[in-house]
C-alpha cells in the first residue's frame, strides 16, 4: 500500500503544481480593435422568480462600456411569480438601447426551462451575435467589448469567467472554489482540450447556433449550456475560453448548502458527458482526501497533516495566480476552512449520487 499512496501522491502534486506553474506563466490572447462603429449584438436573459436580482444584472447591462444603441436586450420571464418583469422594467427605463421583455407561455421542440427560454429568445433576437448571461450576474464594463475583441473568423463560442462574491464565509468560499477550478478548467482548454461553456458569461454566433437548430433541435439537458457547447464543436466551429479581467463578471452564491448540492448535481451531469480521460483525471484530482484517510491509517496522523499542508501551499499558490490575474486579492487565510468545505462538498455530492434523489433548479425537478 506505501508504493501505491507514495505515487498517487506523487502524481496528485505534480498535476497541480504543474498547473500552477503553466497558469503563471501563460499569456492571455491579445483582443483585436472593433470597427467603428461597433456590430449590433443581442444580450438573451433567462428569468425565473428573479425579483431580487434582475435589477442588479440590469443595471450592470446599463453601465456597460458599449454604444446602447448597438445593443438588443431581450429578457424572457419564464412563468415567474414574482414582480421579475416589473422589476425589470422599471430598472431598464429610458435605456437608449432595445430592451424588450417576453412572456415565455409554450414550448419549442425538445428545449425545457432555461433551454426553452433561450430558444424564445434567440428566435427574437435580430443581430449576429448572442451573448447570454443570467439574472444573477453583474457584468462588467467592458463584457461585449472583451467578448467581441476576441470573436475570430470560425469560432463558433467565446466563454467568459464569473467569480462568485458575497458577504458571508460560505460566500466566500464558493468564490475561492469557482476560480480556483475555472483556473484547471482553463489548462485543459489551452492543451486544446474543450471542456465546457458556462451559460452565465458566453458568446455565441447566430451562424453556430442555427448551424445546430437551436435549442429547440437538441435533446433535452439540465446543463443545457454544455450541450449546446458541444453541438456548436460537432459542427466544427471553434471555441475559446478566456480569463481576463475584461470579461469577468460577479455571481450571487447559492444561499444554502442544500442549493449548492442541487447546483453541483446539476453540473455533474455534464462532468458525466465529458471524454473518459477528462473524467479519469478529474476522479484522480478528488480521490485525495480518501487517500489522504490511509495515509492516515498507514503512516499516522502527523504524516497525514503534513500531506494536508503540502495541499493547501500548493492550493494556495493556484489561487494566488488565479485572483492576482483578475485583478483580485486571493483570500488566502480561509484555505484551511475551505479544506473542510470541500471535505463536506464531496461527501454531500456522493451521497446525492447514490441517493438518485431530483435534483431542483429555480423550483422545478429534475431526474437525475
Amino acid at each position: 500500500m506505501t508504493p501505491v499512496l507514495l505515487v498517487f501522491f506523487v502524481g496528485w502534486f505534480a498535476v497541480l503544481l504543474g498547473s500552477w506553474l503553466l497558469f503563471s506563466l501563460r499569456r492571455p490572447p491579445r483582443p483585436q480593435p472593433l470597427p467603428s462603429p461597433p456590430p449590433r449584438v443581442s444580450i438573451l436573459i433567462a428569468a425565473r422568480n428573479e425579483e431580487a436580482a434582475i435589477a442588479r444584472c440590469l443595471q450592470s447591462v446599463r453601465a456597460l462600456d458599449y454604444p446602447p444603441e448597438c445593443l438588443e436586450v431581450l429578457l424572457g420571464d419564464d412563468g415567474s411569480t414574482d414582480r421579475t418583469a416589473a422589476v425589470a422594467a422599471a430598472a431598464m427605463r429610458g435605456f437608449a438601447g432595445t430592451f424588450r421583455i417576453l412572456p415565455i407561455t409554450d414550448t419549442l421542440g425538445s428545449a425545457r426551462g432555461k433551454a426553452n427560454v433561450l430558444a424564445h429568445l434567440a428566435r427574437a433576437a435580430t443581430t449576429g451575435v448572442f451573448l447570454i448571461t443570467d439574472a444573477d450576474i453583474s457584468l462588467p464594463p467592458s463584457w461585449v467589448r472583451g467578448m467581441l475583441g476576441h470573436l475570430r473568423p470560425g469560432l463558433g463560442t467565446v466563454t467568459g469567467l464569473t467569480l462568485v462574491t458575497g458577504p458571508r464565509l460560505f460566500d466566500r468560499l464558493q468564490g475561492l472554489d469557482w476560480l480556483m477550478s475555472l483556473a484547471l478548467v482553463q489548462m485543459v482548454t489551452d492543451r486544446g482540450q474543450p471542456v465546457t461553456a458556462m451559460g452565465n458569461n458566453m458568446l455565441i454566433t447566430r451562424e453556430a447556433y442555427e448551424a445546430v437548430g437551436g435549442y429547440e433541435n437538441l435533446p433535452f439537458s439540465v446543463t443545457e449550456d454544455y450541450a449546446l457547447f458541444r453541438a456548436v464543436l460537432a459542427k466544427g466551429f471553434g471555441w475559446l475560453n478566456l480569463f481576463e479581467p475584461a470579461v469577468l463578471a460577479e455571481s450571487l452564491p447559492m444561499p444554502s448548502w442544500r442549493g449548492l448540492l442541487h447546483q453541483r448535481r446539476r453540473w455533474l451531469r455534464g462532468v458525466e458527458s465529458l471524454p473518459w480521460h477528462i473524467q479519469a483525471g478529474l476522479i484522480y484530482y478528488a480521490g485525495y482526501f480518501p487517500a489522504l484517510a490511509l495515509a492516515a491509517w498507514h503512516w499516522g496522523a502527523l504524516a497525514a497533516l503534513g500531506i494536508l499542508a503540502g495541499k493547501m501551499v500548493a492550493q494556495g499558490l493556484l489561487a494566488g495566480s488565479a485572483f492576482r490575474k483578475v485583478g483580485r486579492r486571493a483570500p488566502l487565510h480561509l484555505l484551511p476552512v475551505f479544506e473542510l468545505y470541500t471535505l463536506a462538498v464531496t461527501v454531500g455530492m456522493a451521497a446525492f449520487r447514490l441517493s438518485r434523489r431530483p435534483f431542483e433548479w429555480k423550483g422545478r425537478r429534475y431526474s437525475q
